[in-house]
């Protein structure tokens, strides 16, 4: 655990589905994320092997969400930081976090929020274009 201006930061410390849609409608990300279908939710909880938090005491203020082989790549899944806390530092520190518990050769690796994107290149990202969706109602094609 780390503290820094009276937030403390967690590593896998559990957090409830209810704590983690709260962060998520309390930032910009639950407008992007199922935050009404609590099952997918808990789903992407218990299936994440990378959880790094901020707390403001007992209020989940910040999360970074991974899944990870902990030597390729980390794929950062959710990055919220509720808005009253937004431009502190912390999306940055649950980043820097997130990265310190990788291996020496392994990948940050995430897709960007519409309203972030410019932000990541600004702390030291390099931009990948070929990143491909492929939603759930579409099949592959042969």
């Amino acid at each position: 655990m780390q503290t820094t201006m009276q937030i403390e930061y967690k590593i896998n410390t559990p957090i409830s589905t209810a704590q983690f849609v709260d962060v998520l409608k309390r930032s910009t990300l639950g407008e992007r994320r199922p935050v009404d279908d609590l099952a997918c939710i808990d789903g992407m909880l218990a299936n994440s092997n990378l959880i790094v938090s901020a707390w403001a005491g007992t209020q989940l203020i910040g999360v970074a969400r991974s899944v990870t082989d902990f030597h390729y790549a980390c794929y950062l899944s959710d990055l919220a930081v509720c808005s009253t806390y937004q431009k502190a530092g912390i999306g940055k520190q649950l980043q820097m976090l997130t990265q310190q518990q990788l291996g020496p050769r392994c990948k940050l690796i995430l897709i960007a929020a519409p309203a972030a994107n410019e932000y990541y290149g600004h702390i030291g990202y390099s931009n990948n274009p070929r990143c491909w969706v492929l939603d759930r109602d579409s099949s592959i094609r042969s």
